[in-house]
């Protein structure tokens, strides 16, 4: 089958692109000399994820417990879930996932952590704990080194608690003082540090000069090794992730409809969305939900109803998370379709 042979909207990746971008990451946290964790959230697709694990990835990391179920179904055996498990039954997954798979934790509180150490308990299982450190991003995360102490001696005393150590988001040079200094505090108390998790696409030099152990990254799989911030960072050589849409309607000159709209790139600032493949001088300046509203004004292209444009959107991991499928293919030609396991696992 051709790409040409698809319906539209229709979510393809260009697989030499994504190849390069998964060996490039994993061949820079090699030279670095730092573990790279692939975060599967970027794509929630258990095929890349084991694609990851081959090129050198130590592990993987999953934002919810959900997708860590799809992973572990699928084979993956080594899972960080940077997230407060909440809930009993969460926990009571937890432990079921845990009997197969090393699975790994954040935990920011007693609370959360007596609720994990009661179900470990109860289901005769061992879960690995990290601290999750608030170093500026303002989301989860112990606030001070102190309480990171006063939170890890709980952790150690914990039944069916391995504490392994803590992680950060993002790596930030301004971290080093609270890292090192729970690190200090730690192995004072004689509690081993065994993980130091920084996180970031991007930051994988950062995470190196904190010391940390291993780095989370996920969105170079779409972006590169550096994160996009804008269209203008947008380009077929690095991201590989586009969607095919057709033009639906050329209502006045200087402006065409195309067949995708919100519930399809996703509604995500700023504007222009996305990136033209075939013609980089339009900008989709506003979208429906279903309908892409185009400016075509400075292409001196003549656009027909039925004409198919390649656009990368501006936020890929978002769009993919909106879609069944991921359509795999080289040199024009379909190789293989992907179901996006992970898709809605918000729980």
């Amino acid at each position: 089958m051709l790409v040409d042979d698809l319906d539209t909207p229709v979510v393809i990746c260009d697989l030499d692109v994504l190849e390069r971008n998964i060996h490039e990451m994993a061949a820079f946290c090699r030279d670095l000399g730092i573990s790279l964790r692939a975060h599967t959230k970027s794509h929630k697709i258990p095929e890349i994820a084991h694609w990851q694990l081959t090129s050198g990835a130590a592990g993987i990391c999953c934002q919810k417990l959900g997708e860590a179920e799809v992973m572990v179904a699928a084979g993956i055996r080594d899972i960080l879930i940077p997230y407060n498990i909440v809930g009993r039954a969460k926990l009571e997954r937890l432990a079921r996932l845990a009997r197969r798979a090393t699975i790994t934790v954040a935990v920011d509180s007693e609370e959360t952590a007596r609720g994990l150490a009661e179900q470990a308990q109860a289901d005769d299982v061992r879960v690995g704990v990290v601290v999750e450190l608030d170093t500026g991003a303002r989301r989860c995360g112990v606030q001070s080194p102190e309480e990171a102490r006063v939170l890890a001696r709980t952790l150690v005393r914990l039944p069916g608690i391995d504490f392994r150590g803590v992680m950060t988001y993002p790596s930030r040079p301004e971290a080093r003082s609270f890292l090192e200094e729970t690190i200090r505090l730690l192995e004072a108390d004689g509690i081993p540090v065994s993980v130091v998790s920084g996180g970031g696409t991007g930051l994988e030099v950062v995470s190196k000069e904190l010391g940390c152990t291993e780095h989370r990254s996920g969105s170079y799989v779409w972006e590169g090794r550096t994160r996009v911030h804008s269209r203008d960072d947008l380009h077929p050589d690095r991201c590989p992730l586009r969607v095919v849409c057709t033009v639906v309607s050329t209502p006045a000159p200087g402006r065409i409809i195309i067949d995708g709209g919100m519930k399809t790139f996703a509604s995500y600032p700023p504007v222009p969305y996305g990136y033209c493949v075939e013609y980089p001088e339009i900008q989709i300046y506003a979208m429906s939900v279903e309908h892409g509203h185009v400016d075509t004004s400075a292409s001196s292209h003549r656009f027909r109803v039925g004409e198919r444009l390649t656009v990368i959107p501006l936020h890929q991991e978002m769009c993919l998370n909106l879609h069944d499928e991921l359509v795999g293919v080289r040199d024009g030609k379909v190789e293989v379709i992907w179901p996006v396991a992970g898709r809605g696992k918000v729980r």
